[in-house]
């Protein structure tokens, strides 16, 4: 996690990072009230919240984990502070609850955002996208705004630049292909400037700002098209090697890649950067506007995005859904009061955070609600004496319908996301969970498949950052026991269970009685190799 300054002039990277490719229900006994105490200056109000998320953004220079490595599982995620097994979001499907009638009843009215307006007097903004799912017809349309919201500009369904329809506060206005008024990245700069501009000055204020950069179909603004043309995917260690020892999806990718396969993945790319100097555009008019405005030095702002992405990594060209670092970890950037420059943070830190870190920034008590996550603002404070966790939970259900893909006819059915050149990044049994553990002696990730070979990857990630050796056949088997035990702990957790002390603290005591107590989606076939 990097705690940088956001520069009045904005962050105008001119070479974007490269950050990996798209994580619960809420249930408040009571809603309570926040403290009007502000975090800046005694008689000032309580600091405003600005959230930009991007799509499909990956990171290599440290950053936080997503719970799982998808769009709509992390964004609800993200919104809930819970696991997806506590908010039942597994895929981008409404059949996977992605925007479903029955998160809209029982997540929404939950979600942070929705606290924040209730409990707290924020005025409330979001634009751009939501959930994947958002709009369709089946779950109330445009028409629907959820529980929470001051002001809505959201997206119909996954990210687009051209040729979109947006629900203003529930009415459809759609747009075409013209960059000057129809480019969303832009126009989601110009309707946050505008909130700026004529929000009430009486209230504190949270902004959520979801841009389809980097995400498909991957079109820059005019300006920047012909940028980055000496760039190329990274070609780190495990770009283009046999995933050997893997599940076997992974196994299945072809090595080496096809030279056409290459050219492919090399200018998406560079085409995702392009995209990313729109979204450096908004960031700098944004915090142009809130120096301009008097209310930079009041206002928390975090960058980061939905999940990770890989370009080759195993021979698997393009797309997110893994469970290696390429694909969970994203950049998380944070500016505001109190926080020193130029920090860098290792603390284990998930997306699950977000939700209670900016509930307790507006003085909401914590104990009111349920969320698994914990509050990152006494680290953005720099306090040195927090209790942090050692583990975080990832999960992921697998998409893929019984039928074969008509562009891959070989291919039996239960495969997607079969391109380019047939090679599958997703099927049916790509279901797994893992612990991602990090402690002052150990960096390991442990996984599990809901298959029938119930598959097992372990990583010694300080030997092998890059995860090409699968040491779970070698691993002290004592060891092994202790990461299945705690795995299946976290799949049944709930709230506080979430943050109970990992297999390397010195509070760490395995107590059967924790684990299926909450009801995991997954959890009937793992372990049957112990």
């Amino acid at each position: 996690m990097r705690l940088l300054p956001l520069a009045p002039s904005g962050l105008r990277r001119r070479s974007p990072h490269r950050l990996p490719s798209c994580s619960l229900a809420l249930l408040l006994l009571s809603l309570g009230c926040c403290l009007e105490v502000s975090r800046v200056a005694a008689g000032s109000r309580r600091p405003n919240v600005v959230l930009l998320l991007t799509d499909d953004q990956d990171e290599v220079l440290g950053g936080m984990y997503v719970p799982s490595a998808l769009c709509c599982p992390s964004r609800a995620s993200i919104l809930t502070g819970k696991y997806p097994h506590n908010h039942h979001v597994v895929n981008n499907t409404l059949e996977g609850n992605c925007s479903s009638r029955s998160w809209q009843k029982i997540q929404e009215p939950n979600t942070f955002p929705a606290i924040l307006r209730s409990a707290c007097g924020y005025q409330t903004f979001f634009a751009g996208k939501y959930l994947n799912e958002y709009g369709a017809p089946d779950a109330g349309g445009l028409e629907h705004v959820p529980l929470g919201w001051s002001y809505w500009y959201a997206l119909e369904k996954n990210s687009k630049y051209y040729n979109y329809t947006l629900s203003i506060n529930g009415k459809a206005r759609k747009h075409g292909e013209n960059y000057s008024v129809d480019y969303l990245t832009d126009v989601l700069a110009n309707v946050s400037l505008d909130f700026l501009d004529y929000k009430s000055n009486s209230e504190p204020f949270f902004m959520m700002i979801s841009t389809p950069a980097p995400h498909s179909p991957w079109t820059a603004a005019p300006q920047y098209q012909k940028t980055f043309q000496d760039v190329f995917a990274p070609r780190n260690k495990n770009f283009n090697i046999h995933g050997t020892n893997k599940h076997w999806l992974i196994r299945q990718a072809k090595t080496p890649m096809t030279n056409s396969s290459i050219q492919f993945l090399d200018n998406a790319f560079r085409k995702r950067w392009q995209t990313l100097l729109s979204v450096d555009d908004l960031v700098e008019k944004l915090v142009k506007r809130l120096e301009f405005n008097g209310e930079l030095n009041n206002t928390y702002i975090f960058y980061t995005s939905d999940n990770g992405y890989h370009t080759g990594q195993f021979s698997l060209p393009i797309d997110k859904r893994q469970l290696y670092e390429f694909d969970i970890k994203v950049p998380l950037l944070v500016r505001g009061p109190g926080i020193k420059l130029n920090q860098t943070s290792k603390m284990l830190v998930a997306n699950i955070d977000l939700g209670p870190t900016i509930l307790d920034i507006a003085g909401y008590n914590l104990n009111k609600t349920q969320m698994d996550g914990m509050s990152l603002l006494p680290i953005l404070k720099g306090a040195t004496n927090v209790t942090w966790r050692s583990d975080v939970l990832v999960e992921y259900q697998g998409e893929g319908r019984n039928v074969t893909d008509p562009t891959c006819p070989s291919l039996s059915p239960g495969v997607s996301q079969c391109f380019p050149d047939c090679v599958c990044e997703d099927a049916y049994n790509n279901t797994y969970a893992c612990v991602r553990t990090m402690s002052a002696l150990w960096n390991l990730q442990y996984c599990e498949f809901d298959d029938q070979e119930v598959f097992v990857e372990v990583y010694n990630l300080t030997a092998d950052p890059h995860q090409i050796t699968n040491i779970a056949k070698s691993i002290d088997p004592e060891l092994l026991g202790k990461m299945n035990y705690r795995l299946m702990m976290l799949q049944s957790c709930s709230g506080p269970t979430c943050r109970t002390p990992g297999v390397f603290d010195p509070g760490y005591r395995f107590d059967p009685r924790l684990m299926f107590n909450h009801g995991s989606i997954r959890t009937r076939r793992f372990s049957k190799h112990l």
